[in-house]
């Protein structure tokens, strides 16, 4: 199997409308890709590490979010937000279908949510946040992102780096507004506030540069690390530091960050 066979294969599972032997088939492509037999080049090997651990699910929206846009003239004359917005909702289409094909859909997250959990706890610029005792359960917009892929990304990139706060995906829906979710789970760890100088010695230290302070922003060539306030990281009674939320990407060229990251959906199969 090559790149092209693999994602003609993928293409072909998405025409012919998920049928269980086309979910069975993912399913075998996300265990090879979580033991790193199918490598995914968007990916360092420690970030393709971060996504499998996720969970299967993350892993196979992950594969279907990568899957190239059908492209027609339209699209080509396109201008670059537009086409944007045009792939995901090409993302979000066919995640919503392999989904509710393989049961792991929720028709209104803001209902099925709070019968499952109660009141949601905390809400940010993209997440409502619901308590679920040792853990807590959030349902996460795209209103960073535009493009599922870059907030699947964002998944990966996270539990690559702050593994302790893992995020696993549990799930998608559509909330109320019939706006697209991604629903996780992620360990909930008590802790305190940390000072703008706490914060910055900490991750300037896991190899990190400032590169604003008035939104937090600190890069590698590698990665966009952001929105590092002291509501999205604390420190426990033991002295431990948590990133439990951030805005982390590949740092890629078009951040004008000096980054040298790529996006790319190229795969080799390890035989």
């Amino acid at each position: 199997m090559n790149n092209l066979t693999f994602w003609l294969s993928v293409k072909n599972i998405i025409s012919n409308g998920f049928t269980p032997e086309g979910i069975d088939l993912l399913e075998r492509y996300a265990e090879l890709f979580s033991t790193g037999r199918l490598l995914f080049k968007r990916f360092a090997p420690q970030e393709q590490y971060g996504c499998a651990t996720g969970g299967t699910t993350h892993v196979i929206a992950t594969i279907l979010a990568g899957t190239e846009t059908p492209s027609n003239r339209i699209t080509e004359e396109l201008p670059n937000f537009k086409k944007e917005f045009e792939h995901g909702a090409y993302q979000t289409e066919i995640i919503e279908k392999w989904a509710k094909a393989s049961g792991v859909w929720i028709n209104n997250t803001d209902i099925f949510l709070k019968n499952s959990f109660g009141d949601f706890i905390s809400e940010g610029g993209e997440a409502k946040v619901y308590d679920n005792g040792a853990s807590l359960v959030k349902s996460i917009g795209l209103d960073y992102f535009i493009q599922p892929v870059h907030a699947l990304d964002r998944i990966s990139l996270h539990n690559t780096y702050f593994p302790e706060t893992r995020l696993t995906v549990i799930g998608f829906g559509k909330d109320s507004d019939q706006q697209f979710k991604i629903i996780v789970e992620q360990p909930f760890i008590e802790g305190f506030p940390l000072s703008e100088e706490e914060i910055e010695n900490f991750i300037t230290s896991i190899g990190f540069q400032l590169r604003n302070r008035r939104n937090w922003t600190y890069t590698t060539p590698y990665i966009y690390l952001s929105d590092l306030h002291d509501e999205n990281i604390i420190k426990s009674k033991l002295g431990n530091y948590y990133v439990i939320d951030c805005d982390i990407r590949l740092n890629t060229p078009d951040l004008k960050l000096d980054g040298i990251r790529k996006f790319t959906n190229e795969i080799e199969y390890m035989d």
